[in-house]
């Protein structure tokens, strides 16, 4: 069964809209979901590493060093919230970036802190 992701990307043309108090708490709530979602280093380093392409999960075990579990783990929340989603090619599942807004976000992040590094 699918699950919907809560979590959405806070349309640029929100913050030019006279203020609306009920709709600011509602975005500012989905940005802080949306932030916590990120706020983990392991789930960081595997959207860094699909935002280059697509990935199985024994690559992403070897690329990270981590054991199946951890990573598998980390998948499962990032799948949760909308952040990534999976093909499955046999006993293989491959993950890659669920959407636009996703890797717009992850490469600004990639930018800021390991870009000009």
């Amino acid at each position: 069964m699918k699950r919907r992701s809560n979590l959405q990307v806070v349309s640029r043309d929100f913050w030019r809209r006279p203020a609306d108090t009920k709709q600011v708490a509602q975005s500012a709530r989905q940005a802080a979901d949306f932030l916590k979602a990120l706020a983990h280093a392991n789930r960081l380093m595997i959207l860094c590493i699909l935002s280059q392409g697509e990935r199985s999960v024994s690559e992403l075990e070897e690329m990270l060093s981590l054991r199946q579990s951890s990573v598998s783990q980390q998948l499962a929340r990032l799948r949760a919230d909308g952040l990534v989603a999976t093909r499955r090619d046999g006993k293989a599942v491959y993950y890659s970036l669920a959407s636009e807004q996703a890797r717009v976000i992850v490469g600004a992040v990639y930018d800021m802190f390991c870009g000009g590094k």
